[in-house]
């Protein structure tokens, strides 16, 4: 019974966690006002926010991409019809709300599956393809969204270096998939890749200036998802989704900069 008592308040907190992530609400209601260029827009919009996340949360628990890649498809689908509009602040967050229809798609997916016929092989009847024996359904939404705006600022620095010329996404990718790699040996393979000598010390400065402007376009993606978000309102989505830490400096730059 202890198990069961603090599996049941893990997941009460991943609850509470999740629904204190603030939500553009103004966006959500030009989403559902009627036909109309913003209309359209807005709902455009949305789904650029959190149709990544979506799927994320759809590969994660259903463990089979084709299947998510359908499901992600219906989740659209119900997004351009305007089907969340039902969505209310006062009944939640947004994100939570979502949560739901995804648990549901699944659900329905899942029963849909199991109501097909069974593939004879030799060996008797085979399993479904496509349906796990079970998904995760404590999956925390959150988690996925997290992925989904790290994934996006990584595509934010490699523009921002095709525009400025500052090698900051190679040297910032380089030292993510080679983490105990010395500097010396960083610095040699960095200057072979851009055609340019480098020292052990330049690259620790280069790999500097990298972090701090992957904050800063991080600060940007989670700034965008909300409505004119204040420092207390970043500072807690970062607190929620674990990157405080990370982000502090910028957080205060920011903060001085304003």
């Amino acid at each position: 019974m202890v198990g069961t008592g603090n599996t049941t308040m893990a997941q009460d907190d991943r609850d509470e966690r999740l629904s204190r992530i603030a939500t553009r609400w103004s966006l959500v209601r030009e989403a559902h006002r009627g036909p109309g260029d913003s209309t359209v827009a807005a709902r455009g919009e949305l789904m650029r926010l959190y149709g990544g996340a979506a799927y994320r949360y759809l590969v994660g628990a259903l463990r089979d991409r084709d299947a998510a890649e359908e499901l992600a498809q219906e989740f659209a689908l119900r997004f351009i019809r305007g089907d969340f509009r039902r969505a209310d602040p006062a009944r939640g967050r947004f994100r939570d709300f979502l949560k739901t229809v995804l648990y549901h798609l699944i659900v329905d997916h899942q029963n849909r599956q199991r109501r097909r016929p069974l593939t004879l092989t030799s060996e008797g009847p085979a399993a479904v393809h496509g349906v796990p024996v079970a998904w995760d359904r404590e999956r925390d939404f959150a988690q996925d969204w997290r992925d989904e705006l790290l994934a996006r600022t990584w595509e934010a620095l490699a523009e921002d270096q095709g525009r400025s010329g500052r090698p900051y996404y190679v040297v910032l990718r380089f030292r993510a998939t080679h983490p105990k790699m010395p500097s010396h040996q960083l610095a040699q393979r960095l200057g072979a890749e851009l055609g340019r000598p480098m020292s052990a010390s330049g690259v620790r400065q280069v790999l500097h200036r990298a972090r701090e402007r992957f904050a800063e376009l991080l600060l940007d993606a989670l700034a965008r998802s909300l409505d004119s978000p204040d420092r207390e309102q970043l500072e807690q989505e970062l607190i929620e989704l674990e990157l405080l830490g990370y982000c502090r400096p910028a957080l205060e730059r920011r903060n001085c900069e304003g």
